[in-house]
């Protein structure tokens, strides 16, 4: 079989305008959850335009495309999330969401669109492929974990490694962030409701404050960071919701917190579920008071394998030379981690963050999030040296 180099810069940039087409076309219509019938739809039909083969209503209204090559090499998984948040958009943009209290704000329509741009160009050299490529996209990634239900419904199936890319605006615009071992959290929930007894505010003999007993519990929580798990591995407790009682000078019978927990490695996260109850028990004892907790576990640490992370690193600097490096770390979750539970993976960010000052300090998650949509082109030409470096001249 004849090798063939791939002119990636070039392919991609021959593009530039339909996928930068498609993020604006997915970022004015964005929806939720499962519900990403439009953009699925959107994208089945442009993988069926190419010739691929295409399954849809995987994981609910997920969409797979397979580039299939000519022998028994890998199978290399290309994976994007395709869904929006709960977010009222105020960019004024001429793109800005359509839908009201719906709005790409994290930048998975870019995700997206540098996916579809990557397969457009790959699907032009599929007799030279030693191996085969898989596109997955993905509905559901804020929070409802939708990435278990592709898994379940057979996305990772024969696939030998998986790879997966967020634009990230905590880094500039031609940069690429990665690293081995963990590169997001665990993501864990938890609800406490504190149970007192309630009385006048003028007269606390015989009652049980549960706000005083919550400000204390709030304090001790944070010993477990500060004193309970190493200072070089990151972790974090946050109380995020507080709600109880009833007037100025009524004692609170009850109080309701909520929060999150966040951490790199399970051992932490084990950790600090067992401290909390112990601190709990032991609060809700010294108080007299009855404490509930209930511990959710949302998604687990995000963690790169070796040689992925190699792969990946060869392939990135490619593109960007020495821009790729140590990303820019947080302690968010992400359920591309489902994934790399089941088969080596890399998660890897690509530089987002506007040219606009005013902008570049915007967040994700923000209601007039926006990026530099030059980055598409980045990511797209990643993933397309990837597979050339692993599916087409893998031999």
């Amino acid at each position: 079989m004849i090798k063939m180099k791939i002119n990636i810069r070039s392919e991609v940039k021959n593009i530039a305008e339909e996928i930068i087409s498609i993020r604006r076309d997915i970022h004015k219509h964005p929806e939720l959850g499962f519900e990403v019938h439009r953009t699925a739809e959107l994208v089945s039909k442009h993988l069926n335009k190419l010739g691929f083969d295409v399954s849809t209503g995987i994981g609910k209204t997920g969409v797979i495309g397979d580039l299939i090559g000519n022998n028994d090499g890998p199978t290399i998984a290309l994976r994007a999330d395709m869904d929006a948040l709960p977010i009222q958009e105020t960019s004024n943009l001429p793109y800005s969401s359509v839908n009201e209290g719906v709005m790409h704000a994290c930048g998975h329509d870019g995700h997206t669109a540098m996916l579809l741009g990557a397969a457009t160009v790959l699907k032009q050299f599929q007799d030279t492929l030693n191996g085969n490529v898989r596109f997955i996209f993905q509905p559901a990634e804020e929070g409802d974990g939708g990435a278990r239900y592709m898994i379940e419904d057979g996305c990772l199936d024969r696939v030998d490694e998986i790879y997966g890319i967020h634009l990230w605006n905590y880094q500039k615009y031609g940069e690429v962030g990665v690293k081995e071992g963990p590169i997001l959290a665990a993501a864990d929930v938890f609800s406490i409701i504190i149970k007192g007894v309630g009385g006048h505010g003028a007269a606390p003999q015989g009652t049980v404050d549960a706000i005083l007993v919550s400000a204390h519990l709030i304090t001790a929580l944070q010993s477990i960071v500060s004193r309970n798990t190493n200072p070089l591995e990151s972790t974090v407790i946050t109380v995020g919701q507080i709600n109880g009682g009833h007037n100025f000078n009524v004692i609170a019978d009850e109080i309701v917190l909520k929060g999150t927990a966040r951490s790199y490695t399970e051992e932490n996260r084990q950790l600090i579920k067992n401290r909390m109850q112990e601190i709990i028990s032991g609060i809700a004892k010294t108080f007299s008071a009855k404490i509930d907790f209930t511990y959710t576990e949302g998604y687990p640490p995000t963690i790169n394998d070796e040689a992925p992370f190699k792969k990946l690193m060869i392939s990135a600097k490619k593109i960007v030379g020495d821009k790729c490096g140590f990303p820019y770390m947080s302690m968010g979750g992400e359920d591309f981690s489902y994934y790399a539970q089941k088969i080596p993976g890399c998660f890897f960010f690509v530089g987002s963050a506007p040219s606009n000052q005013e902008l570049r300090s915007v967040p994700h998650h923000c209601s007039h999030f926006d990026i530099d949509e030059n980055a598409l082109l980045v990511g797209a030409s990643i993933f397309v040296q990837l597979i050339e470096d692993q599916v087409i001249n893998n031999r």
